[in-house]
């Protein structure tokens, strides 16, 4: 596959034709909108022609809630090693809690996929976030431990997931042994049943880094407590923060460099994000407030805008400026050039694979890019 910058006066029947291939072509691999209007900087993947069988193996996860459109499901699972269902909950008992919805079509268009369906244990409160008290009951107490282990033995073996993924944040300072006790106690729990054990973990690039994101996240040790660990190398640029790259490759790098001194590279896949931001500016710190946009959705804002997508090369991400109504929006979200970016640290550090947060909304060139570059694991 090629990436095409799309240029000044370009159409798409221009640049099919000046690279030898169809238009369709050029029109599905990247989901263009009848009747196909580009921006200015806009990044497309092109069909080649020519196959190579991808050398490097590659382990991916998504991550997905029960009300996933089937047919995004459908399109993305050929793409997936393993598919996370986010998520389950647990009561300070160690009692769990399934999602509202049901979510038995994930987990059987998965396994007919050949796709390890996963369960995802998070301590989610009755609020929607994560809620550190429900952590410290349970990792602090071993009955409460014992019950949650059997219910989740009893939830996998029923509803015939093929693992389980842990993503606890904010935990204590405090409970940071204690919580990686409790990785290896599931991991250990589990592993004579066949089911593989993952641990999510926050961006760090030190021991001593501050904060409750990653004081409760030692790397050594959940490194050696789970199966295989996933970076959440993405949230520089979020909701109530300022304007920038979400996942900028720069500081992507450091946690992976920091990361593979603590942790076994095989163990490790790299977060991916799956989306953007749209900042109202100026912004304004404790009242500003980003909107999430697909990638699509961040590219057919700039058409619609006629705004000209840049390229930062040290973060290696799109974003433009547009106004509306007035008001002057920035945009950061993923391209096929940012993805690239993403990919190429697999390979040099040796890492095991990657997990996208999140597949609700299907992206197309990404997919076919990742398709062009590795050789994704199945069951």
């Amino acid at each position: 596959m090629e990436i095409y910058v799309v240029q000044p006066k370009d159409t798409v029947d221009l640049i099919a034709e000046n690279h030898g291939i169809s238009v369709s072509s050029v029109v599905y691999d990247n989901q263009l909108v009848y009747p196909y209007p580009l921006a200015v900087g806009q990044a497309l993947l092109l069909s080649s022609g020519e196959t190579q069988a991808p050398s490097y193996p590659a382990w991916v996860n998504g991550y997905a809630y029960p009300y996933i459109q089937q047919n995004v499901l459908n399109e993305t699972l050929p793409y997936l090693s393993a598919l996370s269902v986010f998520s389950y909950g647990f009561t300070t008992e160690g009692d769990l809690i399934p999602p509202a919805l049901d979510d038995t079509f994930m987990i059987q268009s998965a396994l007919t996929e050949g796709v390890q369906p996963v369960l995802t244990l998070t301590p989610l409160g009755p609020d929607g976030n994560f809620n550190n008290y429900l952590i410290s009951a349970v990792v602090n107490s071993q009955d409460a431990t014992d019950n949650l282990l059997n219910s989740l033995l009893a939830m996998v073996q029923e509803k015939n997931f093929q693992g389980v993924d842990i993503d606890f944040e904010y935990i204590r300072p405090e409970d940071r042994i204690a919580f990686a006790e409790f990785v290896a106690k599931v991991r250990n729990f589990l592993s004579p049943y066949g089911y593989p054990v993952s641990v999510a973990l926050a961006p760090k690039t030190s021991d001593t880094q501050a904060g409750l994101l990653y004081e409760g996240k030692d790397y050594r040790l959940l490194g050696e407590a789970a199966d295989s660990v996933l970076l959440m190398t993405y949230e520089w640029g979020y909701t109530y923060g300022p304007p920038m790259a979400v996942a900028p490759i720069n500081q992507v790098r450091k946690v992976v460099e920091y990361a593979v001194t603590r942790i076994e590279p095989s163990k490790i896949s790299l977060g991916v994000p799956n989306y953007g931001y749209d900042w109202t500016l100026p912004f304004v710190q404790g009242s500003s407030r980003a909107h999430t946009v697909s990638n699509q959705e961040a590219v057919q804002i700039a058409v619609e805008a006629g705004a000209a997508i840049q390229f930062d090369e040290t973060a290696m991400s799109p974003f433009f400026r547009y106004e509306k109504n007035g008001q002057l929006h920035e945009v950061w979200f993923e391209d096929v050039r940012s993805y690239q970016e993403k990919f190429s640290l697999l390979p040099e550090y040796g890492l095991r694979g990657m997990g996208y947060w999140q597949i609700m909304k299907f992206f197309r060139p990404n997919w076919l890019l990742l398709e062009d570059t590795f050789q994704i694991l199945k069951l």
